[in-house]
């Protein structure tokens, strides 16, 4: 069993149902990936994971070039869910958009939106490539789940439709050095952290935030960061505070 694992070094999402002796067929795109890039045939062993039944190892079952079919041998590990917190986001350039998705989904965030704000540069996003990245990370860095990426929306229909049982982690630039204020909040509740966009939040939506009951303000210390940066920061800050680190 020990050298199973140490064969499969491969690890694929699947949108299938997994179970021990599960069939799993394979989209084109992935039969191309497994036989054609990384050279797999019948027999070898890879990693599977969908978000809802943990990781399995799958035998190559058939191969072909267009086509193929996995078997589910044996689970690996158990789903592990991330704490419950959003990650709210103003579109920026696209590559740097791409970053802040890849890095939400290995830092653990629970959900991933993009926000349109007053200051928001960018009107448009492709979801299904941001879905895409959200994959390549979890397949990368071990993750058993995949945050889903949603359509993008303004920042002021979120707030009137926000859910009373969750808190709001409010990234303010105007707060630099400033401390973090997440220490009186216990660990295991739901939250949600929004950075904002290049330019800033315009004065009336820092006014309304500071306004919300549910809204705590955090400074992310003595620099202004980046967009993308300060994304990275934030999830960091609370996780390592109220999250699972």
């Amino acid at each position: 069993m020990v050298m199973s694992m140490k064969k499969a070094k491969i690890r694929l999402y699947v949108e299938h149902a997994l179970g021990e002796g599960q069939s799993v067929p394979l989209t084109r795109a992935q039969a191309h990936y497994l036989f054609s890039v990384m050279r797999l045939g019948e027999g070898a062993e890879v990693l599977l994971f969908n978000g809802r039944d943990g990781e399995w190892l799958a035998g190559v079952a058939e191969a072909g070039k267009r086509t193929g079919v996995l078997t589910c041998l044996r689970r690996t590990r158990p789903l592990q869910l991330p704490p419950d917190v959003w990650l709210m986001f103003a579109p920026i350039k696209k590559a740097r958009t791409d970053f802040i998705v890849e890095k939400a989904a290995e830092l653990g965030a629970a959900r991933i939106l993009p926000v349109r704000t007053d200051f928001t540069n960018s009107e448009r996003i492709r979801r299904d490539r941001l879905e895409a990245h959200a994959i390549e990370a979890a397949e990368q860095c071990g993750g058993t789940y995949v945050p889903p990426v949603e359509e993008l929306k303004p920042l002021e229909k979120l707030l009137a439709e926000w859910p009373e049982d969750r808190r709001l982690m409010f990234c303010d630039e105007a707060l630099v050095g400033a401390g973090a204020a997440l220490e009186g909040f216990e660990r295991g509740g739901k939250w949600a952290i929004l950075i904002g966009p290049e330019g800033g939040f315009s004065d009336a939506e820092r006014e309304r935030l500071r306004a919300l009951p549910f809204a705590t303000a955090v400074s992310l210390g003595p620099r202004i960061l980046r967009a993308d940066t300060a994304a990275v920061a934030a999830l960091t800050l609370w996780q390592s505070t109220l999250g699972d680190w």
